[in-house]
């Protein structure tokens, strides 16, 4: 009997190899604004969850928000998935604010734990401010948007309305009360707990979680979506602007050294990548390209410190002007912005200092460098005679007696004559 029942389950085994799977879940962070690299890493990570046919893909969120293009994309993504999506606002403390509170809207589970809060949705525009009834139009869709998903999920879209409209943010317990959320949990551990079992309405049909002894795969970003993401930071972007400029500077000032500008090309190409996903005034980069030419035609050109001045000005007032975003994470900040407009006035000054000073410094070479070069007197000069400067033999003439073996200074070069005078005596 033992052994039928064993050949038994075998055969089912083998007839349904689905029952042996053990189910997965792969689990993804978003942790910071919301850009094209998030959208990259959410988009492959999505697809490849639906290849292997896991059973769950839990978004771990935390984001102040961030560009409407890429919530979009985010949103379609998360809509359009084979494979339920979860987003869990975690940990205490954490947020779905603006375009991660319409991500969350979107998925087929939105879960919070204690002490987070979700909304303030509001669209912001970003760069130049348009007029009212471009505004109006914005806000009516960024609405329509927001209901429309709610609705769609079987979530509250009245309370998802007043995210938009009325920037409303709810904390955890709240948002649970006017069912926009489905559930709260602790932790990753107790929100699995809670949704083993629990059924979905997906494409007309219902779908039953089973995630009982569930495997976690937990999906970082890779290291092209770190380092892009890094750069995408407005802070980080600013620092590599202006590394750019001062490594083209520097090649513009030595022409032929080469690795400044290597260095400085890479900044800006990185630089301009990072653009793409911030609210970039592009008076802000005018200004910070014409203080570098101030700095390069102070070089050039001796103006006593006034294009220097002029330069740090027009650089104080780009870096300020750079990103303009109501959003603080969308800003340079003042410790990043002080310490590196002191630390460029500090560098251009010093090259400018140098190239006075060279500019100010003797000839040593040619007919200008032999003049205030000593020698001596190889024979009598009354008043013309032979002297021997710098390794050299040469025909002089002097304005006054000068005996055999005395010093002399020249004082001039005529022709291919030297003037001298006796080393010691005035001008």
């Amino acid at each position: 009997m033992l052994r039928a029942l064993t050949v038994t389950i075998l055969l089912l085994t083998l007839a349904c190899p689905g029952l042996a799977e053990t189910p997965v879940i792969r689990v993804l962070a978003v942790d910071g604004p919301i850009n094209p690299v998030t959208v990259d890493y959410l988009r492959k990570n999505l697809h490849e969850s639906a290849r292997k046919q896991e059973s769950l893909v839990l978004i771990e969120m935390d984001t102040p928000g961030g560009l409407d293009t890429a919530m979009r994309e985010i949103v379609k993504e998360v809509m359009a998935s084979p494979v339920p999506v979860a987003v869990f606002v975690t940990p205490a403390g954490a947020r779905a604010a603006s375009a991660g509170a319409v991500i969350g809207l979107a998925a087929d589970i939105l879960a919070m734990s204690p002490g987070t809060n979700i909304g303030a949705a509001h669209p912001v525009s970003i760069g130049e401010k348009p007029d009212k009834v471009m505004q109006d139009k914005v806000l009516n869709d960024a609405e329509a948007y927001a209901e429309g998903i709610a609705r769609k999920r079987g979530r509250n879209a009245e309370v998802a309305r007043t995210m938009v409209r009325a920037s409303v943010s709810l904390a955890a317990e709240k948002a649970l009360e006017e069912r926009v959320i489905d559930l709260m949990a602790s932790n990753r551990a107790e929100l699995l707990k809670k949704l083993d079992g629990l059924t979905l309405r997906r494409d007309g049909r219902d779908v039953t979680l089973q995630l009982a002894g569930a495997e976690t795969v937990a999906a970082g970003m890779s290291s092209r979506q770190r380092i892009l993401n890094a750069v995408s930071n407005p802070n980080v972007a600013y620092v590599l602007l202006m590394l750019g400029l001062l490594g083209l500077f520097f090649e513009l000032s030595n022409p032929g050294v080469i690795l400044p500008g290597v260095i400085g090309g890479i900044s800006l190409i990185l630089a301009f990548f990072a653009f793409q996903t911030l609210p970039v005034n592009y008076a802000g980069v005018l200004l910070i390209i014409f203080a570098l030419i101030l700095f390069i035609a102070e070089i050039k050109i001796v103006s006593h410190g006034m294009l220097a001045v002029g330069g740090v000005i027009s650089l104080i007032f780009g870096s300020l002007l750079l990103f303009e975003s109501p959003e603080p994470y969308l800003r340079v900040s003042w410790g990043v912005i002080l310490p590196t407009v002191l630390a460029t006035t500090l560098f251009i000054l010093i090259a400018v200092t140098k190239a006075v000073q060279v500019h100010r410094l003797r000839p040593v070479t040619g007919r200008e460098g032999l003049v205030g070069e000593t020698g001596t007197a190889e024979s009598e000069l009354a008043p013309e005679g032979k002297v021997f400067v710098r390794g050299e033999y040469w025909d002089a003439i002097g304005d006054e007696r000068i005996a055999q073996g005395e010093k002399v200074v020249v004082a001039a070069l005529e022709g291919m004559r030297l003037r001298v005078k006796k080393a010691g005596t005035g001008d």
